[in-house]
């Protein structure tokens, strides 16, 4: 059994196709799928996945830092109440990202933590968001890191150090695609951090692992990113499939 703890699959270029996407996955052996949110716009579709597949598509809230602009409290008012709902298995995708735009950087870091205390209070793990943002995402973690904050650092694309720090924190690393691409670093991290604090996930549709590179990526690709993983740990498909299964369902408490 494999778990894809990442995955936008109530994007509209997977959306069309739900039942298939969500069939094909189940052929691959990924039994349950986490859905991050992004912004007040992708809570029906996500949440009529959650409706549709109670037992495989599992819904997370959160405001993603690319959706930050001038309304991020209106944002984050219209999100909270929806901490309520049991459905809902963690707060993501939350984070900071300085990649795209740094107009709004000081109100990603107000929502970053705001939403940090939604988990802390709701007792949720956060899937964090991270990207050219590593160190200053470590940091403020590290700021609120009591003893109960847990989470995941998604798509992780820090250095050794840097990952070695997020496990220190008591985070996991988030593993997709990115893998199995020629120039990725990830392998090297992965041998020196270990399966036991990984975390495999597509974030489809995008960044689909070799030989799918490229094109729309989906949840039943998991065994290709997993396949590498045994490859560079020099171990094999079940290994990597029953630790990270149960690496997923310690994070994931509701679901």
């Amino acid at each position: 059994m494999f778990v894809d703890t990442h995955a936008h699959i109530y994007d509209e270029s997977l959306m069309n196709e739900a039942e298939v996407v969500v069939q094909r996955a189940l052929e691959a052996k990924v039994e349950r799928i986490y859905m991050p949110n992004c912004d007040n716009a992708t809570i029906t579709p996500m949440m009529q996945l959650a409706t549709d597949y109670p037992e495989h598509c599992f819904p997370m809230i959160g405001l993603h830092p690319c959706y930050v602009k001038e309304n991020y409290q209106q944002e984050l008012a219209q999100m909270e109440s929806w901490l309520e709902d049991k459905r809902i298995v963690a707060v993501g995708e939350i984070g900071l990202d300085y990649y795209w735009d740094l107009s709004f950087k000081t109100q990603q870091i107000d929502a970053f933590n705001q939403q940090m205390d939604w988990a802390l209070q709701y007792h949720l793990p956060i899937v964090i968001h991270s990207r050219d943002s590593t160190q200053d995402c470590i940091d403020w973690v590290r700021k609120k890191q009591n003893g109960n904050l847990k989470g995941v650092f998604h798509c992780f694309s820090g250095t050794v150090e840097e990952a070695k720090a997020v496990v220190d924190l008591g985070f996991y690393l988030g593993i997709g695609g990115v893998v199995t691409y020629k120039k990725s670093n990830l392998p090297a991290i992965i041998a020196a951090i270990g399966l036991q604090h990984i975390l495999l996930e597509t974030d489809a549709p995008y960044l689909a692992p070799t030989p799918y590179r490229g094109k729309r990526n989906e949840s039943s690709y998991i065994p290709i990113i997993a396949q590498k993983i045994a490859e560079v740990l020099n171990t094999d498909l079940n290994e990597v499939a029953t630790i990270t299964t149960k690496n997923a369902t310690l994070l994931y408490q509701r679901g």
